[in-house]
Parts: structure tokens; C-alpha cells; sequence
């Protein structure tokens, strides 16, 4: 039986917009395995990023529980919080979000002094194997304006795991990427999580989604249906892909 790392008990988050009450997710149940690469997909407007940041502690919620790791994260004060986050969490976005005057090399070492990874010595050499097994190596001198969108996404990634992240979330990391360097991305996040990385991915790209071995499919708040694969390589890709998609598919993608 899998360990649940994350999970959320009747989560609810609320908006109020021009007066009214806006609900993005209601009544939410939903648990995270240790060592699965999970991935959740809906329609636009569904709740995706919102659920993700939810479990992240990167948003509040209106009502309910997270629990990660026996702790209920919920709970915690922000500053408490954020303790959290630098050491257990890496985060992935669409955007980048590297500090533009500092290198890449720079980007992900100061990211390692925020978790307090280890020594000034370790965190640096550590930023170093990083860059490199992310493909980014050759550019770690260079500041962010200054690479390609896929050489700064897999810079982002290095610094997400700098700490060794009991769970690292991903919110469309191949959203600003063309076809090769979003393969290359979710190449490197497969061979993490072949490693044993825990990851939660949200994405529209059912490309991306077939590196999942789970997938949560959302719909106005609540979590619609799931579908449990393979590790990826362990089928015929090209069933796979017909798989996910008749399930999509059947429920109105």
C-alpha cells in the first residue's frame, strides 16, 4: 500500500467577486502518494492551479484540512509556513520567476542557503551537479535574459530540488516552452521521479500528462474522476496515449 504524503480533508476555497460569493473548490478530498508522479487536468476555470496552491500552502483555504506528512500544514502560521515550503516543497511554474541579476549558478545556490542545505561548500557543489544533470551547466554563468526559455526552466528545476523536496509541485512548467524544450522538461522531471521525487502537476497538455502515473480530473471545484496508469515506458506509448485520451474524452474534455 502507498504512503500518503499530502492530503486535503473537505477543502473549500471561497472568493468573494463584486459582492457575491465565488466557490473555486468545494468540499474537497483528495490524497497525494509518496513516489507517484500525479497530475491534475480539467477544463479551464475548474480549480487546477488553485488546488495546487491550496496543498502548497501557497493559498489559504476557506475551510477544511492539509496534511502533509502527519502535520496539518493548515494550521501553521506564515511564518512557520514558509519554513515549510524552503525545506519540504519545490515549486515549478509556467513562469520562471529567476531573479534577473543574478546567474543561473546564483539562482539556485541562494535557493539552497534559504532551505539551509547543507554547508556554504556543499550547497555550491551541490548547485553545481545540479545545473549539470539538469542540462543546464554549460550556461550557469549566464543570467536569466541572457539563456533560453527551456535553459531557465531547467535551471528553475535545480533550484525547486536544491532541498530535496519531500514533494515538488509544478504548475504547467511546459507552458511557455516549444515542443522540444517541453519534452526535455518532462524528460528531466520523469527521470526525478524514477529517482523517487514525489510530484503534483498541473497541466492543459495531455503530453505532459502521460508522464503521470495518476490523474485527477477536476470539474467546478470537485474532483470528477481518476485514472491510474503505468510508469511511463512501461506500455505501448501509443495506447497510452489513446487511453488517456478516450477517458478524457468521456468526460467532455
Amino acid at each position: 500500500m502507498k504512503n500518503v504524503i499530502l492530503c486535503g480533508k473537505e477543502i473549500s476555497k471561497t472568493y468573494m467577486q463584486g459582492g457575491k460569493e465565488s466557490k473555486i473548490l468545494t468540499h474537497m478530498d483528495v490524497e497525494i502518494y509518496e513516489g507517484d508522479f500525479t497530475v491534475i487536468m480539467g477544463s479551464s476555470g475548474a480549480g487546477k492551479s488553485t488546488l495546487l496552491y491550496a496543498l502548497s500552502g501557497m493559498d489559504t483555504i476557506t475551510v477544511g484540512s492539509v496534511i502533509f506528512k502527519g502535520q496539518e500544514i493548515s494550521s501553521f502560521s506564515e511564518k512557520k509556513m514558509a519554513q515549510l515550503r524552503a525545506k519540504e516543497f519545490g515549486f515549478i511554474f509556467q513562469q520562471t520567476h529567476l531573479v534577473s541579476n543574478l546567474t543561473l549558478f546564483e539562482n539556485v545556490a541562494v535557493a539552497g542557503y534559504a532551505a539551509k542545505a547543507g554547508s556554504v561548500k556543499e550547497i555550491r557543489e551541490k548547485a553545481d551537479m545540479l545545473l549539470s544533470k539538469m542540462h543546464a551547466g554549460d550556461a550557469k554563468d549566464r543570467y536569466p535574459q541572457q539563456v533560453s526559455g527551456g535553459e531557465a526552466q531547467r535551471a528553475a528545476i535545480a533550484r525547486a530540488m536544491i532541498g530535496n523536496p519531500g514533494l515538488l509541485f509544478a504548475d504547467e512548467p511546459t507552458g511557455a516552452l516549444n515542443k522540444a524544450n517541453s519534452q526535455e522538461v518532462m524528460k528531466l522531471l520523469m527521470e526525478l521521479n524514477h529517482d523517487g521525487q514525489s510530484i503534483l502537476m498541473v497541466t492543459h497538455d495531455v503530453r505532459a500528462a502521460l508522464c503521470g502515473n495518476r490523474i485527477l480530473y477536476l470539474e467546478d471545484g470537485k474532483i470528477l474522476d481518476e485514472l491510474n496508469l503505468v510508469p511511463y515506458g512501461q506500455d505501448d506509448l501509443k495506447k497510452r496515449e489513446n487511453k488517456v485520451l478516450d477517458w478524457l474524452s468521456g468526460l467532455g474534455w
